[in-house]
């Protein structure tokens, strides 16, 4: 099978040698200039340990200056996956999105079809170039000088004429012997409903769109014509351009951009002609549309990081900031985007011309990383003065993240938002109180009042409580005391049964126990009870009962007092619930923590955090609130008001006697 003129050629444009070979090389990156599409590393072909194999990502072909392997995109497929020529090329072509070629006999008849639609585009070129020099003309050389364009920078942008006629174009193409059908499949030339042809291009400047390679593959036209419907029209979609993945100056953007310039984003060709002709020579943008997907990757091969120009206009800043959302789900560790916000109502033609391209330099300087752009969209003229609309800002951010493929660039981002979220919502916080400030007079201060630290004793190092166990080893010495204590006081398992079945119990000592436990929760005669379930447990609650935490518990120390026993069996079990509550919450929150913490998180650790103390602590740890009456005694808050109202009921009047 033959393949057509320029399908590989095609091929090599849309999918970079680099990342074929990156699949099966690890690159050197000291030796290596990505900028530049200088690639090193060791050969795939032979063993070796240093970086001798270079691929020139811009000539899209490699060599090994050690095995002397050499070859293209192909033929390193074909070598590396042991393949055949064509199932290489279907390979690529799979990857790069293009079809292959339909196997039948008028393949050979339809192979040249691409290069001459792209003949037929040069040829329209050079007539469009005649029309700028003739009297017809003036105006649009008028135009073009006062946008500071001299005749040898429109020569090099290949800047045309098309004359205000139907039938200039066609008359010119048809004179050199062009086929009608090859006029219109080029996009140069519509065709009526009635069948009539005519010049898709009338009255308009001429800017040819080229690819990675440099060929005329479409046009742009720019109207002078305040009237007109459109001032700027490209060509159609034909075989030749697909707009969605070509660029407006692509190659010697790419140029420019391997000899160290940053990529730089516009928005129309007059903005990437002025920004080149300022020096900005690795400018390019998208034709016509939003920037694609396609088109961002093939910023990315030129650049690991492009620059953005936000136009100052409202449109110009709402597309840009569109990219966004397409940018996230592709990022890549050393591949992203920065953006440049130029003043108000300034695109980057106006700026260079009103202020030069120092100016335009210092924006270029200014960019900002992606992230900002993103915390700026989603933040700007609003007010977050309620813990509703904190929480929605946070919902729409975490939605954002949760599209960042790359873990790594998805936690630095949560961290980034953490900050710009901190910084937002501290401005809104009251400032804290002086410590120096003085007390209004008879005001009380409420404090809980608290213990005084003191140097611990040996023997208090030493104790039980100091070297207190972790959560656990805790879990298994509370479920020991709940365990033997109702197998001490069996009239209390009925009461919490339903409590005991729900244990989460993994000791088979603690399982033979429970088993026992439930086994008699319904005996019907209560009295032979303890005694069938004391032999049910036999040893293991004798090892229980030797274990020193269990005996300091009161139902052990005094096996005599069941309402004691009951209190602190209650107690054990809901320190154990809440315990295990908190583990749960605790990896839900985690779960649902992706790269943002929000205030409904943090309010939910801070709950768990608080039930676990508060049920560490237990009814009877439960501390007094205190108060400090304006003569500076401490006193038990209701101790004190109990004494205002005694104090308030004296009248004084008649001799201290109480009021009635």
């Amino acid at each position: 099978m033959s393949l057509p003129p320029g399908f590989l050629d095609e091929i090599r444009t849309r999918v970079s040698l680099s990342s074929v070979v990156g699949r099966k090389v690890t690159w050197d990156m000291r030796k290596s200039n990505q900028g530049k599409g200088d690639f090193w590393a060791p050969c795939p072909f032979h063993q070796e340990k240093s970086a001798s194999f270079h691929v020139d990502d811009r000539k899209g072909f490699y060599y090994c200056f050690g095995c002397h392997a050499k070859g293209d995109a192909v033929s390193f497929v074909k070598e590396t996956e042991n393949v055949s020529f064509l199932e290489a090329v279907e390979m690529l072509a799979r990857e790069a999105g293009m079809p292959m070629p339909a196997r039948d006999p008028q393949a050979a008849q339809k192979a040249d079809r691409r290069t001459q639609l792209a003949e037929v585009m040069e040829e329209a070129v050079r007539f469009f170039r005649l029309q700028l020099r003739t009297g017809l003309a003036q105006g649009a050389r008028d135009y073009l000088v006062k946008r500071r364009l001299s005749p040898e920078a429109q020569d090099r942008w290949g800047i045309g004429w098309a004359p205000d006629s139907r039938h200039a174009l066609l008359n010119a193409l048809k004179a050199k012997g062009v086929a009608p059908d090859l006029m219109v499949a080029s996009g140069l030339i519509a065709k009526g409903d009635d069948g009539s042809l005519y010049d898709r291009f009338r009255g308009r400047i001429i800017f040819p769109i080229r690819d990675g390679r440099g060929r005329a593959i479409s046009l742009g036209g720019r109207s002078l014509d305040p009237n007109a419907r459109a001032k700027y029209l490209n060509g159609p979609e034909t075989e030749l351009f697909d707009k969605g993945r070509n660029l407006f100056n692509h190659a010697p953007a790419r140029e420019a951009a391997g000899k160290g310039q940053p990529l730089i984003v516009a928005e129309g060709y007059m903005d990437v002609i002025a920004l080149a002709e300022a020096g900005f020579g690795a400018a390019v943008a998208p034709l016509g549309t939003a920037i694609t997907e396609d088109q961002l990757r093939l910023m990315w091969r030129i650049s690991p990081e492009p620059i953005i120009t936000l136009d100052g206009d409202t449109a110009g800043q709402r597309a840009a900031m569109r990219v966004i959302d397409l940018a996230l789900p592709l990022l890549e560790a050393g591949q992203g985007l920065r953006f440049a916000v130029l003043p108000q109502g300034l695109d980057p033609d106006d700026l260079i011309k009103a202020k030069g391209a120092s100016a335009m330099q210092e924006v270029l300087d200014q960019a900002q990383p992606m992230v900002n752009l993103l915390w700026r969209r989603e933040t700007e003229g609003r007010v977050f003065d309620s813990p509703e609309r904190k929480a929605a800002l946070d919902k729409v951010l975490r939605a954002a993240l949760k599209k960042i493929q790359d873990p790594s660039i998805r936690q630095h981002y949560g961290e980034d938002i953490k900050e710009l979220r901190w910084e937002l919502f501290r401005q809104g916080r009251r400032p804290a109180r002086s410590p120096d400030r003085p007390q209004r007079p008879g005001a009380f201060v409420y404090r809980a009042r608290s213990a005084v630290l003191e140097s611990p004793l040996a023997s208090t190092r030493a104790s039980t409580l100091a070297t207190a166990p972790d959560d656990a080893a805790m879990v298994d010495l509370r479920i020991s005391v709940v365990l033997a204590a109702l197998c001490l006081h069996p009239g209390l398992i009925d009461r919490f049964e339903a409590q005991i079945e729900r244990l989460k119990i993994g000791d088979p000592l603690h399982v033979h126990l429970r088993q026992a436990i439930l086994i008699h929760a319904h005996d019907q005669d209560p009295e032979s009870r303890p005694a069938r379930l004391a032999r049910a447990a036999g040893a293991d609650l004798d090892t229980l009962l030797a274990h020193p935490y269990v005996q300091i518990a009161p139902p052990i120390r005094n096996r005599q007092d069941e309402d004691r026993a009951a209190m602190c069996i209650a107690q054990e079990l809901a320190k154990l619930e809440a315990l295990w509550g908190a583990e749960q919450e605790i990896r839900e929150a985690v779960e649902d923590l992706d790269g943002l913490a929000d205030e409904g998180l943090t309010w939910r650790l801070k709950q768990v955090s608080q039930a676990k103390i508060e049920a560490e602590r237990g009814p009877e740890a439960a501390r007094a609130e205190g108060v400090i009456a304006p003569n500076g005694v401490e006193m038990n808050k209701d101790e004190l008001d109990h004494a205002q109202k005694m104090w308030a009921s004296i009248d004084f009047t008649r001799g201290g006697k109480a009021r009635h």
